[in-house]
């Protein structure tokens, strides 16, 4: 199966990463199903793609709510008539010192960042276990591969997705379900993750870098449509993405 007909459910679709991908996936023929908190952004997006002579629709989802992402999921089927991929991509990024206490932040980024992807995956499971076939793509962050100052808990998380689809991964070879994972590994890319972070000192750092390095979250989009593109019997499994200027 290439990306044409492929019916993907896309989280945290309204901006960045989500919206870039879901532009080019419809762009190459795939019916996507788009999930975010802000549903005026998801029909403007959707209406966008539908002008371009693409397939789409969408439903106000937030993530932390296993409900919302099962009910996106049957949207998929409902609308499409099966899933075959998901895109947990949902996420936030309020950084801080472990010494600043933000711990409502720290809590939020378990929720929306790990427990998310866990509903993610949660609401696709039984029916990539029963057709034997199906993708998880999840967005970690460089950050789930190295460790940085600043970014204790959101790192965390991060760490946490790559050792989750991993497991998916291995576990789906066992099974015979034939279930692909692919980990996404972003570093700096100019999406609205910086407008969370409420810590003046990390803000005003990461507003540096990405200033002076960051690149667009098309970049992330090629890959995804690369990892999806693939055949059923290649695994892609995991991308790092950095801009080519930073160290």
């Amino acid at each position: 199966m290439s990306v044409k007909d492929k019916v993907i459910v896309i989280t945290g679709a309204s901006s960045g990463i989500g919206e870039a991908s879901a532009k080019l996936l419809a762009k190459n023929g795939a019916k996507l199903v788009l999930g975010a908190r802000r549903e005026e952004r998801l029909k403007e997006i959707v209406d966008q793609i539908i002008a371009a002579g693409g397939q789409a629709t969408y439903q106000s989802t937030d993530v932390t709510q296993p409900g919302q992402v099962k009910a996106l999921v049957q949207l998929a089927k409902d609308r499409f008539g099966g899933i075959d991929v998901i895109f947990n991509n949902a996420g936030i990024m309020p950084s801080s010192p472990i010494s600043a206490l933000h711990i409502d932040e720290w809590n939020a980024m378990i929720d929306i960042n790990l427990k998310g992807v866990l509903n993610g995956v949660a609401a696709v499971m039984p029916d990539f276990t029963s057709q034997k076939h199906g993708q998880i793509i999840t967005t970690s962050s460089v950050a789930g591969i190295k460790s940085f100052p600043g970014a204790g808990v959101y790192g965390a998380t991060k760490f946490a997705v790559r050792n989750l689809m991993e497991v998916i991964r291995m576990e789906s070879a066992q099974e015979g379900t034939n279930i692909r994972t692919a980990t996404l590994y972003p570093a700096a890319i100019n999406t609205e993750l910086l407008h969370t972070i409420t810590d003046q000192n990390t803000r005003a750092g990461m507003d540096s870098l990405y200033n002076s390095v960051g690149i667009g979250p098309d970049a992330v989009a090629r890959v995804v449509n690369f990892a999806v593109d693939q055949p059923e019997d290649v695994n892609v499994n995991e991308f790092i993405i950095y801009p080519t200027k930073q160290g």
